[in-house]
């Protein structure tokens, strides 16, 4: 299996259809960081990497211009989504995050 399926796997927990060349797209993009578990994975407990997510993933990457208080309830909104899953794979967050914003086919190229 390759890394992508992987995460597609993953990210077919939570969404109807996948676009797996968004999945792979945002797979390239993380790249180093998915060879270490720790950071592989996003810790929804944590302030500092919600906010973390919020700037460099749905600001910078995703180019959202939303107040922070709109981009801090849909990371809520993917989190609770997913609230079933003990480990948060970065790639699905970021997938859902992608998807709800409308920006998979920005991710896909």
């Amino acid at each position: 299996m390759t890394e992508t399926a992987k995460y597609v796997d993953d990210v077919k927990k939570y969404t109807a259809s996948v676009n797996e060349k968004a999945v792979a797209g945002i797979v390239k993009h993380l790249g180093i960081a998915l060879k270490n578990r720790d950071s592989s994975l996003v810790s929804a407990t944590d302030p500092d990497e919600m906010a973390r997510v919020r700037e460099s993933w749905c600001k910078k990457k995703l180019g959202v211009t939303e107040a922070d208080a709109a981009i801090d309830a849909a990371c809520k909104a993917v989190v609770e989504k997913m609230k079933g899953d003990r480990t948060k794979e970065r790639v699905t967050v970021y997938y859902l995050l992608a998807e709800h914003y409308g920006k998979l086919d920005a991710l896909a190229k």
